[in-house]
């Protein structure tokens, strides 16, 4: 379980081809300190396993599965990701609950900027839109964000000076493509509504 508070931005080192998967190498930074074999990270909102450590280097697997259904399969040597360790018990929780099982890819389809702001909008497939409520929370490439508008396809949010320097957010452009965690509370809402209709 993660809060969607990113903690470093890291840089993909190495891709490695690991049929029918990959091995993707990342340079950590403050994350890698206290890493241990097994720990889980969330890299782009996606909880990956680390499977091994060299120094400030972090090396995870991602199946064809995650690779299909994720961004992490357009990674290359050189690509920014956002990083953050899992939750301890007893951790304050600035963000929401954010499980690192990604739900869906949106896309960047409109940035309006407004320096040192931000206002961005992102496409969601029709079925997990209605998961999605102003003033809600979502989780876009594993980071907790505040929803301002929503359609039928796509939603808004604003972002925050802070949010745009210490995320990779800032440097998305239209036709980026994003990693989607809708709110669990909505999840499961939507589920029981949709049970009790049946």
């Amino acid at each position: 379980m993660f809060t969607g508070l990113v903690e470093a931005i890291g840089t993909i080192v190495c891709v490695t081809p690991q049929d029918p998967g990959k091995r993707l190498t990342v340079a950590a930074g403050l994350v890698a300190q206290d890493a241990a074999i097994g720990d889980s990270i969330c890299v782009n909102g996606c909880c990956l396993t680390v499977v091994a450590i060299d120094g400030a280097n972090l090396d995870f697997e991602a199946g064809a599965e995650t690779l299909s259904r994720t961004n992490l399969g357009e990674l290359d040597q050189g690509s920014s990701v956002n990083l953050e360790r899992s939750l301890a018990a007893g951790d304050r929780l600035g963000g929401h609950y954010v499980s690192g099982h990604v739900d869906a890819v949106g896309q960047l389809i409109r940035r309006i900027d407004d320096p040192p702001w931000a206002n961005l909008w992102f496409s969601i497939p029709r079925q997990f839109a209605s998961q999605v409520a102003p003033k809600g929370s979502i989780a876009i490439d594993g980071i907790s964000l505040t929803v301002v508008e929503v359609t039928d396809d796509s939603f808004s949010v604003a972002l925050i000076p802070h949010t745009l320097d210490a995320t990779t957010l800032g440097k998305r452009q239209v036709g980026d493509e994003v990693n989607l965690e809708t709110d669990l509370l909505a999840k499961y809402v939507e589920r029981s509504l949709a049970q009790r209709q049946s």
